[in-house]
């Protein structure tokens, strides 16, 4: 279901972009913006894992130096049916993990040292579970298609703003276009449609790695647990707002947030998440 949903989810945004490229900038337009959009998620598809590790200042470790880890990852991947992923540690007290690369024969499991500190063995298989989820539905690439087509949506509203503001209307002839108030209340609209476009998408990967991970480590209590204590390990020790960008990539939103920012957050409600988990556990 959740994979039909982002399937659903992928087309409604790109009939917006046709949408908003035929209103907005014309066919030259959107030509344009989308081929902006492709060439810097391009760019980031292929070096955001370099990106990122940077980014938190990650090192690989070493079989020697995190034997059970690098069991635990073996074994999982094995379940998964995917290459053993290289293996990072982040310097940081915040519990969290991500997954990156831009396919499973390049892919990196990051794990913070805050992660250790809390995380029973089967907890943190639950979690690296999770992670090898995303490798093996490919959601890196899934996420770098959203944030394309997102990225041209904002692109040509941008375009139409700067437009209407020094006297264009948009990309047709002036005689096609709609009117002007209506123009613009599309180029302020779409860029919100669209990342709310892209949010949802981003949730409903979460709920299918959840769901990989239960099966790969053999119990879906064991990450239902890990949530748990994650939720509270950032609340105490939550990343700083420069991690916004790269926030959906965590298993847990790795900044303080709640209120009408939750509207706008990358990962479900982590009670909906255990409620699922604890679902499967009981038969479901």
């Amino acid at each position: 279901m959740n994979t039909f949903k982002t399937m659903l989810l992928l087309t409604a945004m790109t009939l917006l972009f046709m949408f908003v490229g035929g209103a907005i900038g014309g066919r030259s337009g959107m030509m344009t913006a989308f081929m902006f959009a492709c060439i810097m998620n391009l760019g980031s598809y292929w070096f955001s894992d370099k990106i990122v590790l940077a980014m938190y200042g990650a090192k690989p470790i070493s079989e020697a130096e995190a034997p059970e880890i690098y069991r635990i990852v073996n074994t999982l991947s094995q379940r998964a049916n995917v290459p053993m992923p290289k293996v990072y540690r982040i310097p940081t007290h915040t519990p969290n993990a991500f997954a990156t690369g831009r396919n499973p024969q390049h892919a990196v499991v990051a794990v913070t040292d805050g992660i250790l500190d809390i995380l029973s063995e089967d907890e943190l298989a639950g979690v690296l579970g999770h992670e090898l989820g995303h490798v093996q539905h490919r959601d890196i690439l899934i996420a770098s298609l959203a944030a394309t087509i997102a990225g041209a949506i904002s692109m040509l509203a941008s375009m139409a703003r700067w437009a209407f503001m020094f006297g264009g209307i948009g990309g047709r002839d002036r005689e096609n276009n709609g009117h002007p108030i209506v123009f613009l209340i599309s180029a302020i609209l779409a860029p919100i449609a669209a990342m709310m476009i892209q949010l949802a998408i981003s949730r409903s990967r979460e709920y299918e790695a959840d769901k990989a991970g239960a099966q790969f480590c053999g119990n879906p209590l064991f990450l239902a647990n890990a949530l748990r204590k994650l939720d509270a390990g950032v609340k105490r020790f939550p990343m700083s707002n420069d991690s916004a960008t790269t926030a959906h990539m965590f298993i847990v939103n790795p900044l303080r947030g709640g209120g009408l920012m939750s509207l706008f957050s990358t990962h479900p409600p982590i009670e909906e998440r255990i409620a699922r988990l604890e679902k499967m556990s009981y038969g479901g």
